[in-house]
């Protein structure tokens, strides 16, 4: 297994197969103008999985498709089935918004995909509106019911929890996720990306959030089964499920992050919060060889010293002040999280 600088091994690889994205959310990418990349300059799903399987070789056996929105492009299931056919790969899932995904579950998990993760910020219909400035809440309720009806398991809520935005939703999230049998995690308002105008004062913490469940529901932390994991667990004490709260802001997860990110367009990305990424796509496409791609991301991971989190929180902790705005960022929906 390649391992980078701190010793972090490469076991994690997300897959953006798109920048595009039916919404607009506000703490993601709320930008209408934006340089999308060219048709062209996307990675067909033959280099996708001929990359792939290149991670998997050097020690990749968690695989996530993201996007933008991954479902917005066309035949998703071709690239699924690719994947879930790679020796090694122990792990297959998807990030969506879950807006397509009441017409696409069904062939996505006859194409092998295990699990799903779906955005959902707030039940409120008109708030749902207002976030997403696209959507419509009664597409992605559809869609998860689609996924439950199609065997996927687990299914998990994604909510950034934005204080004065959705932060009086934590407790009824909590409630549907437990009375629909989903898991629910919480994920800390981050400045991911440059467009979303990150504020401090706007992060609900770990704490904070944990307080607000565990006032109605008691809860207890579960056993870590995997140290790189970035949420981190809890069960309710009544045995109806569990939570998970991803705390990149208060309780940075650095140290064990074994996470590589793949671009859309063929970027090899090494941290969430990066500035710049490393084009395989060219060498792909120049004729290199499987060996000498291989060789280009171990070396480039060999070198990796991201703890961009760590960073941020030691500035913050330190008083001496910390502007996002000094520390340019890919945006969110080129990375897909």
């Amino acid at each position: 297994m390649a391992k980078d600088a701190f010793g972090r091994g490469l076991k994690d690889l997300r897959i953006s197969v798109t920048d595009r994205c039916n919404f607009r959310c506000t703490y993601c990418m709320p930008l209408n103008k934006y340089k999308w990349v060219e048709r062209r300059e996307l990675l067909s799903y033959e280099e996708i999985l001929r990359l792939t399987g290149l991670f998997v070789r050097l020690g990749a056996e968690k695989i996530r498709i993201t996007g933008g929105e991954p479902l917005v492009r066309k035949q998703l299931e071709i690239l699924v089935k690719g994947i879930a056919a790679l020796p090694g790969v122990k792990d297959l899932s998807l990030t969506t918004n879950g807006a397509l995904l009441a017409e696409q579950a069904p062939p996505l998990r006859a194409a092998g995909l295990a699990r799903i993760n779906v955005s959902l910020d707030t039940l409120d219909p008109e708030k749902f509106k207002r976030i997403s400035q696209r959507g419509e809440l009664s597409d992605v309720l559809a869609g998860l019911r689609a996924a439950q009806r199609c065997g996927f398991h687990p299914i998990k809520i994604n909510a950034v929890i934005e204080r004065g935005v959705n932060d009086d939703e934590i407790l009824p999230l909590a409630e549907f996720s437990r009375d629909h049998g989903f898991t629910i995690r919480y994920i800390e308002y981050m400045d991911a990306g440059n467009s979303n105008h990150w504020q401090l004062d706007k992060v609900v913490s770990k704490k904070e959030i944990l307080q607000a469940v565990a006032a109605r529901y008691p809860l207890r932390e579960a056993k870590r089964t995997d140290a790189s994991a970035p949420a981190v667990d809890y069960r309710f004490a009544d045995g109806r499920g569990k939570l998970g709260v991803i705390a990149s802001v208060t309780e940075p997860f650095c140290r064990e992050c074994d996470r590589a990110r793949l671009t859309a367009d063929g970027q090899l990305v090494t941290c969430l919060f990066s500035p710049s990424g490393y084009d395989l796509k060219s060498l792909m496409r120049g004729g290199s060889t499987n060996d000498e791609l291989m060789e280009r991301i171990a070396v480039i991971w060999r070198k990796r010293t991201d703890r961009y989190s760590e960073e941020r929180r030691e500035a913050i902790s330190s008083g001496t002040g910390y502007e996002p705005q000094n520390r340019p960022k890919m945006e969110m929906i080129v990375l897909g999280g």
